[in-house]
């Protein structure tokens, strides 16, 4: 199962973090060591099964469209259904 992931705010979030923990007399280290970290967690986020909201909005789009069509052919079939029915007690 793929998990649901806002990639860029949780890699900003997680590089953030990431530079809070070091030192303050490291702070002319903290741009490159963010930019260091920032590739790692990228690489490691690519690893996992993961997926964007965009791509999750439009698997939910796309599931909605199918639902509407399944209920639109399900009324169809009980439509049709009925109409045997009626035909069957009417030519007796």
């Amino acid at each position: 199962m793929r998990a649901l992931v806002d990639r860029s705010g949780l890699l900003n979030e997680l590089v953030g973090k990431l530079g809070q923990a070091l030192p303050s007399g490291a702070s002319e280290l903290k741009a490159d060591f963010e930019k260091n970290a920032r590739g790692v967690v990228q690489t490691a986020l690519e690893k996992m099964d993961l997926v964007t909201r965009e791509e999750f909005d439009m698997q939910v789009a796309l599931l909605q469209r199918t639902r509407e069509k399944v209920d639109q052919l399900e009324a169809l079939v009980a439509q049709m259904e009925d109409q045997q029915s009626d035909d069957g007690v009417a030519s007796r």
